[in-house]
């Protein structure tokens, strides 16, 4: 709590920021949408905007585009008539796509939409734009003409771009470009843009009908990605209004008949590929053709020490995984009688949890000593498995020797510099070695590729929506993935492939990977739905191609509720308006728009930019006491968050004297991270300032930059829901989620480090479910920052009793600090809304209010005034060996708002009291039925009969809840038994 002198001290700073208090909304007019409209936060993607000509310059206007269209015509045919031209066109026309030109051309010009499935190596995603922008040039329309194509990924879009350019003759940027979040190279003379899909879907927002857009192309939709989906439902209701607009869709591998059905029945066509013939082999080929043996203990993929998790995955136990069990079947119902008795042993002891390391080690070793030249192209799950192989082969003596082999990964987080070196050509000699994820089945072609080796499995988020749950799990890629992968061996000439697992899991496999939309959270689709104003985000998902759950759905609106920005009718609120522009998920666009109200920016543009790349602390297994040594010297106050800005001001600071290179070196961190942190610093602040919300005067904006307190209420502002209470036993924390109950931290978090955490609360950025439910990313918070800066609180039941999220969190204090909490609350969210309202507004007049704020969050000492995870619970009679209710058993031990179960919510409860927590004994009864009792603190209390032992155990906790709180007798014995039961807490703390 904090001191009565402290208090009264608050209050004062109240009471001369009410008497003075600025009416804004009188003094200032509505500034928001000018500010934000004229802004590039809506405009900055760059597509192809005309302005309206007036009537007296339309004449003028039309003379200006036939003379660029003749420029434009006379350019194309001095190239294509050149030496080189000639040549360029002459392998143009062998590409397969070459022979449906005209076919092609035909089939845009007589309808809106039309679907293209061309095989792998057919040149559809080069050649195509080219096509319709050659043409359009040709008949004198090449000015009017602008073409837009989306990739999947920055790094497609670039090589893409890059490739198309070249073929015609010109230097990027002049009638080809391209445009990536951060990256873009393009000119006024610009007619044909490559970009990702979320730049298009940027534009959107400011134009919804795609103004002076001639032809959009939705290049490789068979991934099937959130924002592709989101896009062809936009684009479908968009059709027509703009009846002149050209769609083309096209993919490599396609279920084309669903994609024509969505949009009317659109003609499809389909473009031969060409390959060369790739030699296939499965897991039982190889090892029949090497001999090499598996034994249970070879498989185990080496991540190093801080992988622990992952090496516990792989070894046996008796649940199996989901890997496992979606091919037990395959597996058993399997013949290899034609193999040898050592490749069926080995077979046996197939681990389809591991990617299998050694395996993919040997195989490479083979082919570096043994086969005919050409690059090698490993297919792998994540970064943690490229990195981890990457690893272990530099230290073998010749995949490891520089002179014979050029050992390269290719990841979507890498910077595209690093991207790009996979393209090259290595020197004569040497072998180029690729370990790449699923990015390298279609989005890219790397064209000397003649060996491929698939794993089999990608990397994939699966969204529980019953606990609300992302899991991020390798899971068996599809058909037609595995079809993908092994055609990247034949590009240039006749290929290997070796799958590394049978034949029939190959058989066993989805045809078609499940679209993103279908397992991710919504959130930010949801948001985008609303600042479009597409109507309701339930029905307009429900137009989807394949729509998703309902439950997804009601959980993205109902979080959008909580953090304000969608008021209670689902309209978007003000501040909705303004995370919609800002191309970062929700709540980290929160983050960004309080520390510019707050006079806090600095630090927070480096959270959230540190939160949007990857990694920056690294941890390379043979030095990670090194590693944590290093990290730990930025980290002394439970947060990684205020870790990273340690880290990243360290950085900028050696930059100055060119020292960045080994200041990274010495304190184990990614150079490139650091780059993309301070690039991405640089286009949030750009943003914001559009938006006014910045203070104009640097010395005003960056006032409170260092104060810590202020910087851990803003990012609980931005992480609020993501609130895990921590309660520290003697030697210990546990932590506990709302839905989850009990779950870990990431062990490259430093909090993780730490045996016990002296505050109540962490916010936190993210929680996956791999084994367990792990958070990543976390800050420890006051009781404070929590009530100030969460969402809506409500009072209890008694006085000094306050609630937040449906009673998850409870808060027990005197009533007149209660009043204080709600009045600072309140004036606090007036402020913000004051300032989303008028952008331009001074917040100078406010300095009482953010002097009582600071002074709070300063003041509260952390030492926790909440009871986690009260329930209301059904009135029973209490007794400590209590009569048989079967209809009572199931509605008192049901989830709660508190965690998982009553068992979660009565160990919560006794160990905050500082008791050892609770154990069980269950017996089961002659009728089949089980009952348990739970001791805790000398005491045993018994439940009721049960079907299962967990349901029995379940009920003796829920006794126990209702012995400890009183049952149903309301008022001060109520409050004397909770009091007597934090007394011991109280007296640790104080």
């Amino acid at each position: 709590m904090i001191s009565v002198r402290r208090g009264r001290k608050v209050e004062a700073h109240i009471e001369d920021y009410l008497s003075h208090k600025p009416r804004f909304n009188e003094t200032f007019g509505n500034s928001f949408s000018r500010s934000s409209s004229s802004g590039s936060i809506a405009t900055d993607e760059g597509l192809f905007e005309q302005p309206e000509p007036l009537a007296s310059s339309r004449s003028m206007m039309e003379k200006i585009l036939k003379r660029r269209s003749l420029q434009l015509r006379e350019q194309q045919q001095a190239w294509q008539e050149s030496l080189q031209g000639k040549k360029m066109l002459e392998f143009r026309r062998s590409l397969p796509a070459y022979k449906e030109r005209d076919a092609l051309l035909t089939a845009i010009s007589q309808n809106q939409v039309i679907i293209i499935s061309g095989q792998t190596g057919c040149g559809k995603t080069t050649q195509i734009p080219q096509y319709i922008l050659e043409s359009e040039i040709d008949s004198g329309n090449g000015a009017l003409c602008n073409i837009i194509c989306t990739q999947p990924r920055r790094i497609s879009a670039i090589s893409v771009s890059e490739r198309v350019a070249s073929e015609r003759g010109e230097k990027l940027g002049e009638s080809v470009g391209y445009k990536v979040r951060l990256e873009g190279v393009k000119g006024k003379d610009t007619h044909l843009l490559f970009c990702t899909t979320g730049i298009l879907l940027r534009r959107l927002l400011v134009d919804r009908n795609l103004k002076g857009v001639t032809h959009v192309i939705v290049d490789e939709i068979h991934e099937r990605g959130m924002n592709e989906d989101f896009l062809l439902i936009v684009l479908k209701d968009l059709l027509p209004r703009r009846t002149e607009l050209k769609l083309i869709l096209m993919s490599a591998t396609l279920d084309a008949e669903l994609f024509s059905s969505y949009f009317g029945g659109a003609p499809i066509v389909r473009i031969p590929g060409f390959t060369y013939p790739v030699q296939t082999y499965f897991l039982e080929d190889i090892l029949e053709m090497s001999g090499y043996k598996l034994t249970p203990y070879n498989q185990i993929d080496d991540y190093g020490q801080e992988k622990m998790w992952k090496m516990g995955k792989q070894a046996p136990r008796k649940r199996k995984s989901q890997i496992a069990s979606a091919v037990e079947d395959a597996l058993g119902a399997a013949d290899f009688e034609d193999y040898s008795p050592q490749t069926r042993e080995s077979l046996s002891c197939w681990n389809p949890d591991c990617i299998g390391f050694n395996l993919i080690e040997y195989i490479l070793c083979h082919i570096c000593e043994n086969e005919r030249p050409g690059a090698v192209l490993v297919f792998m799950t994540g970064w943690d498995d490229i990195s981890s192989l990457k690893d272990k082969l530099q230290t073998h003596p010749v995949l490891g020797d520089p002179t014979r082999v050029l050992l390269l990964a290719c990841h979507g987080s890498m910077a595209t510099s690093e991207q790009r070196l996979i393209f090259d050509e290595p020197a004569d000699g040497v072998r180029k070695i690729v370990l790449a994820t699923n990015i390298a089945e279609t989005s890219i072609t790397i064209n000397d590729v003649v060996f491929v080796l698939d794993c089999g499995k990608a990397k994939e988020t699966s969204y529980d929506a019953l606990n609300n749950t992302p899991c991020l799990l390798p899971s068996w890629i599809s058909k037609v993935s595995a079809q993908q992968r092994r055609g990247r061996a034949g590009r240039v000439q006749p290929g290997e492939c070796y799958h590394l697992y049978p034949r029939c899991v190959y058989d066993a496999f989805a045809e078609y990977q499940l679209p993103e939309i279908l397992r991710t959270p919504l959130q930010s689709l949801c948001l985008q739905i609303k600042s479009l104003k597409l109507g309701s985000i339930s029905e307009f998902l429900s137009r989807a191609l394949q729509s998703p759950e309902l439950l997804a759905v009601q959980n993205a609106i109902d979080y959008l509720k909580i953090i304000g920005a969608l008021d209670e009718n689902e309209n978007l609120t003000l501040l909705g308006r303004y995370l919609s522009m800002l191309p970062v998920e929700p709540k980290l666009g929160k983050m960004l728009i309080l520390g510019a109200i707050l006079n806090c920016l600095d630090p927070i543009l480096t959270i959230v930019a540190g939160l949007s790349v990857r990694d920056p602390f690294l941890t390379p297994f043979d030095k990670k006491d090194l590693a944590e040594a290093a990290k730990s010297q930025f980290s002394r106050d439970y947060s990684d968050h205020l870790a990273l800005v340690r880290a990243y001001e360290g950085w900028k600071d050696a930059e100055i004297n060119f020292g960045g290179y080994d200041y990274c070196w010495k304190n184990f961190l990614s150079v490139q991270s650091m780059k993309a942190i301070d690039a991405l610093r640089k286009d949030f602040f750009s943003l914001l300032r559009d938006t006014g919300l910045p203070d104009g005067h640097t010395s005003t904006s960056t006032a409170w930059n260092r104060d810590e307190h202020l910087i851990r209420a803003i990012i609980c502002y931005g992480l609020y829901p993501g609130i895990c209470s921590v309660v520290n036993n003697e030697k210990s924390s546990s932590l506990k989620t709302m839905e989850d109950g009990q779950v870990l931290l990431y062990s490259n978090s430093v909090n993780a480090r730490e045996s016990q955490i002296p505050y109540p609360w962490l916010a936190f950025n993210e929680k996956i479910k791999v084994k367990s439910v792990f958070l990543r990313d976390s800050t420890a918070v006051s009781d404070s920052m929590v009530l100030l800066f969460g969402g809506s609180i409500v009072r209890g039941d008694m006085d000094g009793h306050l609630k937040m999220l449906g009673g998850y969190l409870e808060f027990f204090m005197n009533l007149s600090v209660v009043e204080m909490y709600e009045t600072i609350k309140r004036l606090l969210d007036e402020l913000i809304q004051d300032k989303l309202a008028n952008p331009r507004m001074d917040i100078k007049g406010h300095h009482e209010l953010f002097s009582a704020v600071r002074l709070l969050l300063a003041e509260d000492k952390s030492y926790g005034r909440f009871i986690f995870g009260r329930q209301a619970l059904i009135p029973a009679k209490v007794s400590v060996a209590s009569t048989t209710q079967p209809n009572l058993a199931t509605s008192r031990t049901e989830s709660g708002p508190g965690g998982d179960n009553s068992k979660s919510q009565l160990q919560t409860l006794v160990t905050r009291a500082g008791y050892a927590a609770p154990t069980y004994k269950t017996k089961q009864l002659r009728n089949g039925q089980f009952r348990a009792t739970v001791e805790f603190n000398g005491m045993q209390i018994m439940g009721q009969a049960c079907n299962n032992k967990k349901s029995a155990e379940k009920d003796a906790a829920a006794e126990a809840l209702q012995w400890l709180m009183g049952g149903n007798q309301p008022g001060q014995g109520y409050i004397n038994q909770m009091s007597m039961l934090l007394k011991k807490s109280k007296k640790d703390h104080h």
